[in-house]
């Protein structure tokens, strides 16, 4: 059990790598390039579109073929994905990029969605405390090695240029695939009946309500985060590439830290599991955050100081807000058809992100980074409301 679980950790940490580094190359590169903000969000569409479809079908995949095998389709087509920006520079239309960033979406909610389920097959059910302290590892490891990923993005477009760095990390993830082939147990998460392919949409109340009030929240982080940061720092702070790549790296290297330590961070030891009213509670707290940038900002506060330590908080209380929701929907997902709730959910989740990157690119140049703030905090409050609804026994679910 724990040696699957550490091979499914490794295969999900050595994908995050090139997702995160590959994010970074294509926002930095076109920006040199000269693309507005609202184009290079566009470059992320089809990435984030993709991730609702993938999430839905990869869900229903999952518990027909085994989470192994979706797994490693996820991998393999990353590696196609980075293979089709190794064409010359002239051949690099938006509508190129936006496809191989389609078939990028795709691979990673079907290697995310393949890692989160597994989890739930590998803890004993009645584990709570043990199942969000698993949860909260992978979740906040993955998201400090895609904080490393921006980092290496930045450091490799410096060092390698766009397709030596694009080369560089398709053969090493080519490795990983190889590997995973080989060491993944067969038909892992595999369901013992045939889920028909109507499963794919949950008639559980706390999925649909969790699900709900995870597209608002990373919609919140994504609608200034995303495109409208980056630039800001980029022409308002005349911040360089590097220091923007390592800048944001660290962000998220600290906030996958955090999610690590959630499960300190919040008392688990308790009679009855966290629920529906956690979530609320801390997601009231993060509305108060882009609220209180977005003023410091129009107050001119000390623009570093206000977006470093705004950014830093944001991201700390974030953190905690992430990984109580990837808790909650392990814990309430059905057990036998686990990767088709944790699909349907993380479709929610790319819901948002697509979402969110539009109307960063859209509302920063249309407007500013505090009307992006102020989006944010209107969706942080919806995701609040919504977690009210959450608070029902788990596996409580129609026949399929």
């Amino acid at each position: 059990m724990l040696r699957q679980y550490r091979l499914i950790t490794a295969n999900y940490w050595a994908f995050t790598l090139t997702d995160g580094a590959l994010r970074m190359l294509v926002v930095l590169y076109f920006h040199q390039l000269g693309y507005t903000p609202l184009e290079i969000a566009l470059l992320f569409v089809f990435y984030e579109a993709f991730g609702v479809v993938t999430n839905l079908v990869g869900g229903w995949l999952g518990a027909r073929i085994g989470l192994n095998k979706t797994m490693n389709i996820g991998l393999f087509l990353q590696i196609v994905a980075l293979s089709l920006l190794l064409v010359p520079a002239s051949f690099l239309s938006v509508a190129w990029v936006m496809a191989a960033q389609a078939l990028s979406g795709i691979a990673k909610d079907l290697n995310k969605m393949s890692a989160k389920s597994a989890i739930k097959h590998l803890v004993p059910a009645g584990e709570d405390t043990r199942l969000f302290k698993w949860v909260a590892v992978l979740t906040g490891s993955k998201n400090t090695l895609k904080g490393v990923g921006f980092f290496l993005g930045g450091v490799l477009l410096s060092a390698l240029q766009f397709r030596g760095a694009i080369l560089t990390m398709a053969i090493a993830l080519s490795l990983v695939w190889i590997v995973s082939l080989i060491t993944l147990k067969r038909d892992f998460g595999r369901s013992s009946d045939k889920p028909k392919f109507t499963s794919i949409f949950s008639t559980s109340r706390p999925i649909n309500y969790l699900s709900a009030a995870r597209m608002f929240l990373f919609g919140s982080r994504d609608v200034w985060f995303v495109i409208a940061l980056p630039v800001f720092l980029a022409n308002q702070l005349q911040w360089s590439q590097s220091y923007i790549g390592g800048f944001l790296a660290t962000w998220v290297i600290l906030y996958g830290l955090v999610q690590s330590a959630t499960p300190r961070i919040i008392a688990t030891k308790r009679a009855t599991p966290l629920g529906g009213h956690a979530a609320f509670i801390w997601a009231a707290l993060l509305a108060i955050i882009p609220i209180a940038i977005a003023t410091g900002i129009q107050f001119e506060s000390p623009p570093t100081l206000t977006i470093v330590g705004g950014l830093l908080l944001f991201g700390a209380v974030f953190a905690v807000n992430s990984a109580l929701h990837s808790y909650l929907i392990i814990r309430y997902a059905a057990s036998d058809k686990v990767s088709l709730d944790v699909g349907f959910y993380y479709m929610a989740n790319a819901m948002g992100r697509l979402i969110g990157t539009v109307l960063s690119g859209l509302l920063f140049q249309l407007y500013n980074l505090q009307v992006c703030l102020a989006v944010s905090a209107l969706f942080i409050a919806t995701a609040a409301l919504l977690s009210l609804g959450i608070d029902q026994k788990p596996d409580v679910q129609k026949p399929s």
